[in-house]
């Protein structure tokens, strides 16, 4: 979506992109911002998906570790590795898209590798 809609409003458009490629997905995992009746009444006219809002607690103070955030704070640790998606050089959302598929199958690649050597 355009970059002058807030995340949360666009939600809806993104998840039906989703549904379309990945239509086995059931369950999401989504931040506070995502709290409210909009993303829940849009998904459950998509059909059957559950939101899960992952929230910090209010009384506790300083870093936190939140459920799922962190293999999302990981992933992007892992795709920031790769020199070509460290800044935003691509002119085209396709190109920008291809190297991070290319930085993908890099990471499981040897994954894939290292557990077969073990």
């Amino acid at each position: 979506h355009a970059a002058d809609i807030q995340d949360r409003d666009g939600a809806v458009d993104v998840l039906a992109a989703i549904r379309r490629r990945f239509p086995w997905l059931r369950h999401i995992f989504a931040d506070g911002g995502y709290a409210g009746d909009k993303l829940r009444s849009a998904l459950a006219s998509m059909g059957k998906w559950t939101v899960e809002i992952i929230r910090r607690s209010d009384t506790g103070e300083g870093f936190q570790i939140l459920p799922r955030r962190w293999v999302v704070e990981r992933t992007f640790a892992w795709l920031g590795r790769c020199r070509r998606l460290a800044k935003d050089w691509e002119k085209s959302i396709a190109s920008s898209t291809a190297w991070t598929l290319i930085a993908s199958i890099r990471i499981l690649t040897r994954r894939t590798a290292r557990h077969y050597q073990a």
